[in-house]
């Protein structure tokens, strides 16, 4: 993409700024204004190497205290988690590793029969593509989504890196891989056209890194029950405002977090508040979200 093609105002040249009072309106599907969706990550890691989040400062590698603390989630806590989100009728979006299916086999079992969105997640949570070469991070994006489609059947609209890593060239990249969705921004309450290379363009679904359980938890030191609380102020204040607006919401989860069962109890009580409100918020996917954005009238969602 030339500079000339760029848009104004930003550095990175990838969208305009664009005021959200300012913008047109328009409603998600049913007249509704506040679209949520629930992002599961499952994420695998690296034996004695590579990053991932700690429940406590680590010792010499092999990190045992922290390994097994995030594999307790593949093995214990998504499937609680996933008989929650049957428990209240909720549909996800799976941010998935491709490493999960060599891995832990039979895990996304679970998800294809209730007929959850995947979503492309990178190979594992113990590397970061941004700081690849191109040509090694292409082969990182085309590696993970042949696996995804190869066990899914079909190919992921949208893609998460990571530890929400992107290079200068991360959405041309998976422009030119097919996907119509990338979730790494949080810099808006609506989705938002990214500009890619060769006149391209890809759909910006908003993810959540206040409302995300590894920042609030692991990061602020927050309890289960004050991040249950973010969820329910997050989703009544968003509510209020979706009134002059349409507005996505995200909660953003992982499964060795929120699985532990002190977590899993007053995420319960957040949850089952938002879906007793079902009849007047769109309880959906993210690819859901991007595929409605996507087909309104040109100049409907900024860019």
């Amino acid at each position: 993409m030339s500079d000339e093609a760029r848009p104004q105002g930003h550095p990175h040249g990838r969208y305009a700024y664009s005021a959200l009072p300012r913008r047109p309106a328009y409603d998600w599907p049913g007249g509704k204004r506040l679209a949520v969706y629930v992002a599961l990550n499952v994420e695998c890691f690296e034996f004695g190497s590579g990053l991932g989040a700690e429940l406590a400062p680590g010792g010499p590698q092999p990190d045992v205290l922290n390994y097994a603390w995030r594999d307790w989630g593949n093995r214990v806590g998504v499937f609680r988690l996933a008989e929650l989100f049957d428990e209240l009728a909720l549909p996800a979006s799976v941010l998935v590793n491709s490493r999960i299916y060599a891995e832990c086999p039979g895990l996304m079992d679970v998800f294809r029969a209730r007929g959850d969105e995947v979503v492309g997640h990178g190979r594992t949570n113990a590397e970061r593509q941004g700081t690849l070469p191109e040509a090694e991070e292409r082969a990182l994006i085309a590696e993970a989504t042949a696996v995804l489609t190869r066990e899914e059947g079909r190919a992921p609209a949208g893609w998460l890196g990571p530890w929400i890593s992107q290079s200068r060239t991360t959405p041309d990249l998976l422009t030119e891989a097919g996907y119509r969705y990338l979730l790494d921004w949080c810099h808006d309450d609506q989705p938002t056209w990214f500009s890619t290379r060769g006149g391209g363009r890809i759909l910006s679904v908003p993810y959540p890194q206040e409302l995300n359980d590894i920042p609030s938890i692991v990061g602020r030191k927050d309890s289960g029950s004050q991040f249950a609380e973010m969820i329910v102020d997050t989703f009544e204040e968003m509510r209020a405002a979706a009134s002059a607006a349409p507005l996505v919401m995200g909660i953003a989860l992982h499964p060795y977090l929120v699985g532990q069962p002190h977590r899993l109890r007053p995420l319960r009580q957040a949850l089952a508040h938002l879906a007793q409100h079902r009849d007047a918020v769109w309880i959906t996917r993210a690819g859901d979200i991007a595929g409605h954005a996507i087909g309104l009238p040109e100049g409907m969602v900024p860019g």
